[in-house]
């Protein structure tokens, strides 16, 4: 293999299409890239998606012996790539409020096995970020609590239940995203403890799961003075991190992968191409690039010319193609032949059951709680997701997904329902169009979405009467703090019909 086909197995990138377009073609056949990363514009159903999978490899054994890496992720509750058609996994956060280990380890297994039988090889998951900032506007539930401890326990279950589906599975995002409250897809973050407090809270679970063997660890884009003093300098492009911390120190030989370059942080920054040069001269194996075509030619471009010129030696791209042949050795990478043309084993009769009793026991009441009135009429206010991000892919999949609300189920239950649906971002017209629809109602049920972080939504969940209200924390649990005096406040961390369908059986039955 010569330095131009190595280089290319350490780029992952995607594509937007149900099937191979001429753009992934031409980076598997003429730059031979080593992975591929789907996102909810490749998924319709498990069948197409398993298609996708099959094509997409016999695509790549035209050219190459190595199998490609195809990767998503599929951490469960709202950043679930592939939604219908496969078990829906509660968010992180749910099982540390469900209080069951075993069952996260469980339906972990049951993910992978799930994705590993579509042709999914590597799963961009468990976030292993320690959420102990409430005002983070990317992790909150996708963690799996607010301390170390809990993340350990339960980041570790996850591991071990994807490892015993035959998936590759990721830790992420290192050195720690959760005590930020910039997002990094929009912005470079900043983490400023000691490295004392940084060893003792944000690395533990890290080290926790290198002691497990985790096989690769995801990058953060956010920024570390204690280990890299330049505090233009994120994780991903710290050579004082991923070598100096995470191999060095912490002694990590696994594939490192950085997180998408096209991220704010980085493509309003230093650049994608020369954000791709930089985390690998500070150490990453995999090079992520997921969107636009014209941004990965010129990464692999980039990295081309950096090794021509002696900037990026060799050696590193040796080391970093090793890691990557060592991540293709696993089963699931090596036997996609094997997979039959129709994915079988998808959501059991077991896995369904027990997914709903975790997302059941789950449900978290703050102070007292009253049900609503059967013999009264409901008016329902939703915060929606409207706009795509990264990680609320939801709101514009390929897919006619389920709404993320409470309305169908809440009138199969016999209530009398109408419903004021505005954006998660809501301007001044749009609360005030909410508070005029809500005068006068006698039983309000309001269901935010993150709404700590955004004065809207705060707004009208305080200009609501009290004595009338009922708050669903559609995702962040925090959001319970707004309305001490409701009638009552439930968190279901996360706003998907899995996660909102025990909310509704409190609702009414109390």
């Amino acid at each position: 293999m010569d330095v131009a086909q190595k280089v290319g197995q350490l780029f992952m990138v995607g594509f937007d299409g149900l099937e191979p377009d001429a753009a992934i073609e031409r980076l598997i056949r003429e730059r031979r890239i080593g992975g591929v990363i789907l996102f909810r514009r490749n998924v319709h159903t498990p069948a197409q998606v398993a298609a996708l999978c099959r094509r997409l490899q016999e695509i790549n054994a035209e050219v190459s012996a190595e199998p490609l890496l195809i990767a998503l992720d599929q951490e469960g509750g709202m950043v679930m790539r592939i939604e219908q058609g496969v078990t829906p996994i509660p968010a992180p956060m749910a099982f540390q409020a469900a209080g069951s280990v075993d069952a996260c380890e469980q339906l972990q297994f049951v993910s992978g096995d799930e994705m590993r039988r579509i042709g999914i090889n590597m799963l961009l998951a468990p976030v292993l970020d320690v959420n102990n900032n409430p005002l983070n506007p990317v992790i909150g539930v996708r963690s799996f609590g607010e301390d170390a401890d809990t993340v350990i326990r339960y980041g570790l279950a996850a591991l071990r239940g994807q490892r015993a589906a035959g998936v590759i599975s990721t830790a992420k995002h290192f050195p720690g995203h959760g005590d930020t409250a910039v997002d990094s897809h929009h912005a470079l973050a900043t983490v400023g403890h000691d490295q004392q407090r940084l060893r003792a809270v944000e690395l533990a679970p890290f080290r926790a799961a290198i002691e497990q063997g985790v096989e690769a660890i995801m990058t953060a884009h956010v920024a570390f003075p204690a280990f890299e003093p330049d505090t233009n300098v994120p994780a991903t492009l710290s050579r004082a991190v991923l070598t100096g911390l995470l191999r060095d120190e912490m002694g990590y030989d696994g594939a490192v992968i950085s997180d998408c370059l096209e991220m704010g942080a980085i493509a309003d920054g230093i650049g994608v191409a020369e954000g791709a040069v930089g985390t690998l001269l500070a150490g990453a194996d995999i090079v992520l690039v997921s969107h636009r075509a014209e941004r990965q030619h010129g990464a692999i471009d980039a990295v081309l010319d950096a090794v021509a010129a002696g900037r990026l030696p060799v050696e590193r791209i040796d080391e970093a193609a090793r890691r990557v042949a060592k991540l293709k050795e696993a089963a699931a990478v090596r036997n996609w032949r094997d997979l039959p043309v129709q994915p079988e084993g998808l959501m059991s009769d077991a896995a369904m059951a027990l997914a709903a009793d975790v997302q059941r026991r789950a449900v978290r009441q703050a102070g007292r709680f009253r049900p609503l009135d059967r013999t009264q009429p409901v008016t329902l206010i939703t915060f929606e997701v409207r706009d795509r991000t990264e990680v609320d892919e939801v709101a514009n999949g390929r897919n006619k997904e389920a709404r993320s609300s409470m309305r169908d189920t809440l009138a199969a239950g016999g209530l009398d329902v109408r419903e004021f649906t505005l954006s998660a971002q809501p301007d001044a017209a749009d609360v005030d169009a909410a508070l005029a629809f809500a005068a006068g109602a006698a039983q309000i049920v309001v269901q935010t979405y993150n709404a700590m972080l955004v004065p809207g939504q705060r707004r009208l969940v305080a200009a609501l009467p009290q004595e009338a209200l009922w708050l669903v924390a559609g995702r962040l649990p925090y959001d319970l703090e707004l309305a001490p005096q409701a009638q009552g406040r439930l968190a279901a961390y996360g706003c998907r019909p899995p996660a909102l369908a025990p909310v509704v059986e409190r609702l009414i039955d109390g």
